[in-house]
């Protein structure tokens, strides 16, 4: 095996380490969601109109970087099993509540949430569904942890 020179070894080195500079960082989301396809979900006599966050990737960005959202307008976030949630607001500046849901549509806890905050906010328990909505909403609507929601298929 011959031994490749200094200088080769040298311009091979630089090669690399221009190559993997030229490559950008896995840093997340830069832009907001696209609008998602919408549900009707039924909150007491109040209807709210959601786009449903169902794939990882619309789920990771999920408001981040949007201006508004409209009263009687939300995002649901939907997973495939039961498991313990966490959000934070990284890129998300309108003030949101969020509820996390269990899989029959019950509301299990309401949080508010700070824009920017990188805090993270976790469910208290396994949960299904976490729906997010402008800030004091759920209040102005009567809704509260116990009351069940009444969620459509949510199936693709």
């Amino acid at each position: 095996m011959k031994l490749l020179s200094k200088a080769a070894r040298t311009a091979l080195l630089c090669a690399c380490v221009l190559s993997c500079a030229a490559k950008p960082a896995a840093e997340g989301p830069t832009k907001a969601n696209p609008r998602l396809k919408t549900v009707e979900i039924a909150v007491g006599s109040a209807l709210l109109k959601a786009e449903v966050a169902r794939k990882p990737e619309e789920r990771e960005r999920g408001l981040m970087f949007r201006k508004s959202l409209a009263e009687g307008e939300g995002m649901l976030f939907v997973f495939e099993a039961d498991q313990r949630l966490s959000f934070w607001m990284k890129n998300t500046s309108i003030p949101l509540s969020i509820a996390y849901l269990s899989s029959d549509g019950t509301i299990r806890e309401i949080l508010d949430l700070e824009p920017y905050s990188l805090e993270a906010r976790s469910s208290e328990r396994s949960v299904r569904y976490a729906l997010e909505v402008p800030r004091g909403w759920f209040g102005k609507v009567g809704a509260a942890p116990g009351q069940r929601l009444s969620l459509p298929p949510l199936d693709e």
